[in-house]
C-alpha cells in the first residue's frame, strides 16, 4: 500500500502546475491536521477547520482554498452547508449531558452571496433546546464581511451507544 501511495503521490506531482501543486499540499496537510488530533475529521482537516465555541455560539473559520472551488471557480455550496452544519452541530453536542449527542434531523440554508475572498467564517447559535430536539441557526460570511448564507438546522438528542 505504501509503495502503491508514493506512486500515485509522484504522479500527481509529476502532472501537476503550480496550482495543482498548492492545491496538493493542502490536501496533505489536511489529512497530517486529521492524524496529528488538530482536527477531529478528516472533512475539517480538509477545510482547516478552526473553531471557537463558547456556551452561547460556535463559531468556524475556514482559508478559502481551491479545494473549496465549484467550477465557477467559487466556494462549492456543499462545503458552504458542511460549514453550517459543523457549527451548528458542534454548538448543539456541547449543550447536551454527558451520554447524549445530536445529530442533524432538518437543514435549510439560503445562499445569498457567492463564497469568494481569503476565507470564509461562520457563526452559530441556539434557538431552541427541548428534551429531544434543538433548533439552532448559524450564518456565513466572506473575508469582505458580505453574508454569504444563512441557516438553519433541527437536531435530534440520542443516546450515545457504547462499543
Amino acid at each position: 500500500m505504501e509503495n502503491e501511495l508514493q506512486q500515485l503521490l509522484q504522479e500527481c506531482i509529476s502532472l501537476s502546475g503550480e496550482q495543482e501543486l498548492r492545491t496538493l499540499k493542502d490536501v496533505l496537510q489536511g489529512v497530517k491536521n486529521k492524524l496529528s488530533g488538530k482536527n477531529s475529521t478528516y472533512i475539517d482537516g480538509l477545510m482547516h477547520m478552526e473553531r471557537t465555541v463558547t456556551p452561547t455560539e460556535c463559531e468556524i473559520k475556514i482559508p478559502n482554498t481551491n479545494i473549496l472551488d465549484n467550477t465557477l471557480g467559487i466556494v462549492h455550496g456543499g462545503f458552504t452547508a458542511t460549514m453550517l452544519d459543523t457549527a451548528m452541530g458542534t454548538l448543539a453536542n456541547r449543550l447536551l449531558p454527558e451520554g447524549y449527542a445530536a445529530v442533524t434531523s432538518q437543514m435549510n440554508i439560503h445562499y445569498l452571496a457567492p463564497g469568494i475572498g481569503d476565507w470564509l467564517n461562520c457563526k452559530a447559535n441556539l434557538v431552541h433546546k427541548g428534551r429531544s430536539t434543538l433548533v439552532l441557526e448559524a450564518e456565513a460570511f466572506r473575508s469582505d464581511g458580505k453574508k454569504i448564507a444563512h441557516s438553519s438546522g433541527s437536531f435530534f438528542v440520542v443516546e450515545k451507544r457504547t462499543k
